[in-house]
C-alpha cells in the first residue's frame, strides 16, 4: 500500500495510450492506504463545501462514489444541511448523455442500468443541474479528465446549456496525457492539496 502512486511513461518518455492509463490509475487509486484515503476524502469534501458556500449554485449534480472514487457523502450531508439541492446522475440509455434524479440523502436507492445507485423513488428533472460534480480518474495540467471511456460525462457536457464543473481527482493521479477533440477542460478541479483552475493555477477557494 501506497499513497504515493507511481503512473508509469512509455521506454520512450511519452504518455502511455488512454487504455492503458486507465489501468494504471484504477491500479494506483485502488492501491491506496484505507487511512490516506480517508483523510484526503474529508479534504476534498471540505473544498466542496467551501466551493459551493461562494457558488450557490440552485442545484448541484453530485456523484455515487464507484471503483475507489472519493467518497464526499459527509461533505453530501453537510450541503443538504446548508440547503444544497442534490442531484445525482441516472444512465438513461446507453451511448446517451446522463439525466438527474432529485435525491434527499438516506431515501431508499436501487441501480441503474450501469449499476450505479439511484433513488428508488426516481424524479428525474426536466432542467440539468447549473452545476456538476466531476469525478475524474485522472486529469492532465491543462485540466482535462480521463475517465473510464464510457463517454457519458462527454455526451452530457456537449449538451447545451453546458453546467459549470468541478472535477473532483486525488492529486496524486495527475497525469499527462493528449486531449481529444470533444474534450471539454473542467472550470475547476477540487483534490486534497488544492482547488485548481484548468492551466493548474491555484484558486481561491
Amino acid at each position: 500500500m501506497t499513497s504515493d502512486p507511481r503512473i508509469p511513461r512509455s521506454a520512450s518518455g511519452s504518455p502511455v495510450q488512454k487504455a492503458d492509463l486507465r489501468k494504471q490509475l484504477l491500479t494506483a487509486r485502488r492501491a491506496l492506504d484505507p487511512a490516506t484515503r480517508a483523510l484526503w476524502d474529508r479534504a476534498i469534501g471540505e473544498r466542496v463545501v467551501a466551493w459551493w458556500q461562494v457558488a450557490r449554485p440552485a442545484a448541484l449534480g453530485v456523484y455515487w462514489p464507484l471503483r475507489d472514487e472519493p467518497d464526499l457523502h459527509p461533505a453530501y450531508a453537510e450541503l443538504a444541511r446548508l440547503g444544497a439541492r442534490l442531484l445525482l446522475p441516472v444512465v438513461v440509455q446507453k451511448d446517451a448523455a446522463l439525466e438527474f434524479a432529485e435525491w434527499r440523502i438516506g431515501e431508499p436507492m436501487v441501480k441503474d442500468k450501469m449499476g450505479v445507485a439511484v433513488p428508488a423513488d426516481l424524479r428525474l428533472q426536466a432542467a440539468y443541474p447549473p452545476a456538476l460534480l466531476v469525478p475524474c480518474l485522472g486529469f492532465n495540467p491543462q485540466g482535462y479528465r480521463l475517465g473510464y471511456g464510457g463517454g457519458f460525462y462527454d455526451r452530457t457536457l456537449a449538451r447545451p446549456p453546458r453546467p459549470r464543473t468541478v472535477g473532483i481527482a486525488y492529486s496524486s493521479l495527475q497525469v499527462v496525457f493528449a486531449e481529444d477533440a470533444h474534450d471539454v477542460a473542467l472550470d475547476c478541479i477540487l483534490t486534497e492539496a488544492a482547488a485548481l483552475q484548468p492551466a493548474l493555477r491555484p484558486a481561491g477557494v
